[in-house]
């Protein structure tokens, strides 16, 4: 008797890169730029496609990549790349009744508006660092997944830091202390609460500027006062205290999730048979490394969020 196999496919399209300009007048802000790189997954019933050479339910990854440039060209009003994504992901599981579902990822380039003589200029931009990202799923029910993020967020500050009382065994090179440099690149993912297409604000919400927020209130915490700073006892209750007051400032997000590899600056002290002396340190000298470096992640949810 031949042995069953259970089957479970998707397909799609995969960066996609598409740029879009919201030309509006000086007075209004100037011209508004986006470029983005987009993944888009459909769960389809089309398996004699696997097991056969029936193609005729099959949802080519061309048209997809076609989709995503049509659905931005027909975005004649500014959308989040949030909204894109759930515009992307209602048009795929409603033409297509062989889509059950359509998991749209979108990363965005970060294009900055220039200043020039310290005002905004109107249709100039620069390249940035960190990457904003979402992942938005969407099924055919209507049930709605919205998950953004942050890459690459470089942060550091050259005092106001230290590691203590932490284990100490036979494999323990490591001395303490409670002055020293911490540095980190923040990778965050954060959830928002809406669960169903039907939830979705009639007003717009502005995943954007909740994107902007959420950024500074990380900095903000990490970094403490411009005049004093904060102390911090680890890299893992900063990224806590982090966590907490973006749940606590922003009620829109159900859960957080925040990787901070510790990127070590060691001291550097030089010396030789001939010259004992060469470079002592004294809090002013280092070794920049990030090859091994410490990694520290953490998920803080609302007791009464739904994982």
């Amino acid at each position: 008797m031949a042995e069953r196999f259970d089957l479970q496919g998707r397909h799609g399209k995969s960066r996609v890169r598409v740029s879009r300009v919201w030309r509006r007048p000086a007075a209004d802000g100037g011209h508004l730029f986006v470029e983005w790189s987009v993944a888009v997954s459909v769960v389809s019933d089309c398996l004699p496609s696997y097991t056969s050479d029936d193609n005729s339910a099959i949802v080519a990854t061309d048209s997809i990549k076609n989709t995503v440039c049509v659905k931005a060209k027909e975005c004649t009003e500014v959308v989040s790349m949030e909204e894109f994504a759930v515009i992307l992901g209602r048009h795929f599981t409603s033409l297509y009744p062989q889509v059950s579902e359509a998991t749209v990822t979108i990363t965005e380039r970060p294009w900055e508006r220039v200043l020039v003589d310290g005002k905004p200029h109107s249709h100039g931009f620069k390249l940035g660092s960190e990457k904003h990202s979402t992942e938005v799923i969407v099924k055919k029910s209507g049930s709605l997944l919205i998950n953004s993020g942050i890459q690459g967020y470089s942060l550091l500050k050259t005092t106001q830091s230290g590691f203590e009382g932490f284990v100490r065994d036979r494999y323990t090179l490591l001395p303490e202390t409670k002055e020293r440099i911490v540095a980190t690149e923040v990778t965050a993912w954060w959830r928002y609460p809406f669960e169903h297409v039907s939830q979705l604000p009639s007003k717009p919400f502005c995943f954007t500027q909740r994107y902007q927020d959420l950024k500074k209130v990380l900095a903000d915490i990490f970094f403490g006062p411009p005049d004093v700073g904060v102390y911090s006892p680890s890299v893992q209750n900063t990224l806590y205290l982090m966590g907490r007051e973006v749940l606590t400032r922003f009620p829109d997000i159900a859960s957080i999730q925040l990787r901070m590899p510790n990127l070590h600056f060691l001291p550097v002290n030089l010396s030789g048979k001939e010259n004992p002396g060469l470079v002592k340190f004294a809090d002013d000298v280092y070794m920049p490394t990030d090859e091994p470096h410490g990694t520290i992640e953490a998920t803080l949810t609302r007791a009464n969020s739904k994982l």
